[in-house]
């Protein structure tokens, strides 16, 4: 691996976020001899991120730690529009009030892993809607509008993918990857950001903020991508058959959220330490050379670490012993509940539980001997669960999903 001079590149590179520079050498030079403000964007879509996002956070973590100023965008204003990387059909538009409770639930997050505040490297968290919302369309037309082609826009792939599948790109949406090159620009002249990072899928809308502020007489800008982050097995990171892994505690319990990590694929487990986690490399070479069954050690320092880092030690804490208890036979308290009334249909209770996406999936699951009622496994697809009055009752499906029953 190469060597850098500053720290902010070379423990980039040792923990593997590395996938493109724009001019390593001369951001190595700049983060080297001073303190370098740096932005991510982020989308207020939902109440929160979910795991797919934290590389990015993550990112801007790093950033901090050696020395450097994080940014963190709001695209309060872009959001209003909807960004088409990586996407195969528009975004529903959201109302003003939607955006700003979004962006005041995701701020939760960030404050668990960024220092904010008011010194040189202390973060910021910022609303690009400060100054997109201001635009006068001609204005923007004429400032802006003369250093874009039509030709190069059609040639990215956010574009290219929506064309090639005769999928609907509204025009709205195509002026995305103009306004978010405005934000690098703004950003350079507001705070005096030199850095955008992102996902590779951002490379274009990064370079296009770079020349932008080049070709209208601004400062040296630097873009910086981590590579496309899928799991072993090639499934998107982030996503999971029931659903989003999200980073807010009122989107997903903590206990669920610290066995989505502990149920890593073997093959991810020293990445994900990597990228995920403040744990020293030393010990992070340690932990991936583990073998068999000791490769679960491994994974339980993952989910503690992650756990800890985005819900806090009480929350990492109280998940392993949930996971300890259920593991070894009893309930965990910190496993989700469901009230089954005076009685529910076993496939409706999977269903709730989100242990199945549908009754159909729930039949097939109990054909195939995967559901257990307290250690007893079940194969009638009619049973009604019941549960008496003060009791107890574990359901389970495989060994990774489990659920307390409750009347």
């Amino acid at each position: 691996m190469p060597s850098y001079r500053s720290e902010l590149l070379n423990v980039l590179d040792q923990r593997h976020y590395t996938h493109q520079i724009t001019d390593a050498e001369r951001l190595d030079l700049l983060a080297s001899e001073q303190i370098v403000p740096g932005y991510v964007g982020f989308d207020p879509t939902a109440s929160s991120l979910h795991v797919g996002s934290l590389v990015q956070i993550m990112l801007l973590r790093r950033l901090q730690q050696t020395g450097h100023k994080p940014i963190v965008v709001m695209g309060g204003g872009t959001g209003k529009i909807g960004d088409p990387s990586g996407r195969d059909e528009s975004r529903q538009l959201m109302t003003e009030e939607v955006i700003a409770a979004n962006i005041a639930s995701i701020r939760k997050v960030f404050e668990r892993i960024l220092t904010f505040g008011d010194g040189p490297t202390d973060a910021v968290m910022v609303n690009n809607d400060e100054w997109l919302s201001g635009l006068g369309y001609l204005d923007l037309l004429r400032d802006v509008g003369p250093h874009f082609t039509v030709n190069r826009m059609l040639t990215f792939d956010s574009v290219k993918m929506r064309l090639d599948r005769e999928q609907p790109l509204t025009f709205l949406e195509f002026n995305y990857m103009i306004l978010q090159a405005y934000d690098f620009r703004e950003l350079a002249q507001r705070y005096g950001c030199r850095l955008q990072m992102g996902g590779s899928d951002q490379w274009g809308n990064i370079v296009n903020g770079i020349e932008l502020t080049r070709r209208t007489g601004g400062g040296e800008l630097f873009g910086f991508t981590t590579p496309l982050l899928t799991t072993a097995d090639g499934k998107k990171m982030g996503k999971t058959a029931s659903g989003a892994v999200w980073l807010n505690e009122d989107m997903l319990p903590a206990y669920d959220f610290w066995q989505f990590w502990r149920n890593t694929d073997d093959r991810d487990v020293g990445r994900f330490l990597r990228l995920f986690t403040d744990i020293p490399l030393d010990e992070i070479e340690r932990l991936e050379r583990l073998e068999g069954a000791e490769i679960n050690d491994a994974k339980v320092a993952l989910a503690n670490a992650v756990t800890a880092l985005v819900r806090g030690e009480d929350a990492a804490a109280a998940a392993e012993a949930t996971a300890r208890e259920t593991f070894a036979g009893g309930a965990g308290g910190d496993l989700p509940t469901l009230s089954v009334g005076d009685g529910m249909a076993l496939p409706a209770a999977l269903s709730a539980l989100g242990f199945t996406a549908s009754n159909k999936e729930a039949k097939r699951k109990i054909a195939e001997g995967a559901v257990r009622l307290d250690d007893e496994v079940l194969s009638d697809p009619a049973m009604v669960l019941n549960v008496a009055e003060g009791e107890q009752r574990r359901l389970s499906l495989g060994r990774k999903k489990h659920a307390i029953l409750l009347r």
